[in-house]
C-alpha cells in the first residue's frame, strides 16, 4: 500500500516499534494499568457527577425559582447572572484540578507503562 508520507529525514530519531495486540491486551489486564484506571476514575467520576448536579441545580433554579434567581445582588447583577458566571469558574477550576491531578498521579504511571510496552516491542 502506497502512502503520501515522505521518507524520514536523515538523522531523525527512529519511531519506536509498535506493540502487538496481545501486548496491549496483556498490559490492560496488568495491576499497574488497573491502578492507573482507578486513579483516573476516582477523580473524574465524582467531579463529573458534582458538576452535572451543580449545572442541573442552576437550570432547575432558573426554571422554577425565578423570584430567587431574579434577586438583585448589585446594580443590574442578579443571582442568575452570578450563578452563570460561577458555572464558567467551576469549569476552569475543574480543568485546572484535573491538570494537576494528571501531572502528579496519572502521567508518571502512564509513562512507566508506555516505556515498558515500547521496550517489549
Amino acid at each position: 500500500m502506497a502512502t503520501d508520507a515522505s521518507p524520514p529525514e536523515a538523522g531523525a530519531a527512529p519511531r519506536p516499534a509498535q506493540p502487538t495486540t496481545e501486548a496491549f491486551v496483556s498490559e490492560q489486564q496488568s495491576a499497574e494499568f488497573g491502578e492507573l484506571r482507578r486513579a483516573h476514575r476516582s477523580f473524574a467520576f465524582p467531579l463529573t457527577v458534582a458538576f452535572i448536579s451543580w449545572y442541573l441545580l442552576y437550570v432547575l433554579l432558573s426554571s422554577y425559582a425565578g423570584g430567587l434567581m431574579g434577586t438583585k445582588v448589585a446594580g443590574n447583577i442578579n443571582v442568575a447572572f452570578v450563578f452563570g458566571l460561577a458555572q464558567f469558574l467551576t469549569t476552569f477550576l475543574i480543568a485546572w484540578f484535573y491538570s494537576r491531578h494528571a501531572a502528579a498521579k496519572l502521567d508518571p504511571r502512564a509513562e512507566v507503562i508506555k516505556h515498558r510496552m515500547e521496550a517489549d516491542a
